[in-house]
């Protein structure tokens, strides 16, 4: 098991980073990135505090924490340059909240997130079939979300994904402890999106080579 997109109390979650990889590890998860809220106000605090945490983690846990951000509302002109300030600050994995339909992000955030230098596309809603088409030319993964809300347009974004060939990521977007995917919930996830078994474990492939790719932590 693998979750690209996840919340400590450094943003709206829960937990502290220990106790949310703990969670996680007992689940049985190879990796899990911490990826909280952001914009310009607090990418300095996040990122090197996460840094810091995952080089103790990573060494004495089985679960490797992965260091990330999740650029939040962000008005879409300032997504780029925020996404590459949070590359330049550490962040192995940059995760962008993308168009859900139950809040008012702006119109354009999936687009300029997409031609910026991002790895993931959280939630994106309504997904254009042209916007699926940049982020599989671009190898950024589309989000099929185990979170309440989030979770109304799986099936439309799994859609523009078969169309385009676009890549698939499931992520609890966990915030508190029972929001964790078991192995189990993750597939229904998946299945439940419209994926059939062979693509679902094709989503958990491309996941994993993600993580392979990540940037070491210096």
């Amino acid at each position: 098991m693998i979750d690209l997109h996840s919340h400590s109390f450094f943003s709206d979650g829960a937990l502290v980073p220990s106790e949310h990889v703990r969670r996680v590890e007992h689940l049985g998860y190879q990796a899990i990135a911490i990826t909280d809220h952001a914009d310009s106000s607090n990418i300095r605090l996040l990122i090197p505090n996460l840094i810091r945490v995952a080089r103790d983690l990573n060494a004495v846990n089985a679960t490797q924490l992965i260091v990330g951000v999740e650029l939040t509302h962000v008005p879409p002109a300032l997504i780029g340059p925020l996404a590459a300030e949070s590359r330049a600050l550490g962040a192995q994995l940059i995760v962008v909240h993308g168009e859900t339909p139950v809040e008012p992000v702006l119109p354009g955030t999936n687009r300029a997130a997409l031609e910026a230098d991002v790895d993931l596309l959280a939630h994106p809603g309504f997904i254009t079939e042209e916007e699926a088409a940049l982020a599989a030319r671009r190898g950024i993964l589309l989000e099929l979300s185990g979170r309440k809300g989030h979770s109304l347009t799986n099936g439309h974004v799994a859609r523009m994904a078969e169309k385009t060939g676009a890549l698939l990521a499931i992520n609890a977007d966990g915030h508190a402890p029972g929001d964790f995917l078991t192995a189990e919930m993750a597939e229904k996830v998946g299945l439940g999106a419209g994926l059939n078994r062979e693509r679902y474990q094709q989503v958990r492939r491309d996941m994993a080579a993600l993580v392979d790719r990540l940037k070491p932590l210096d």
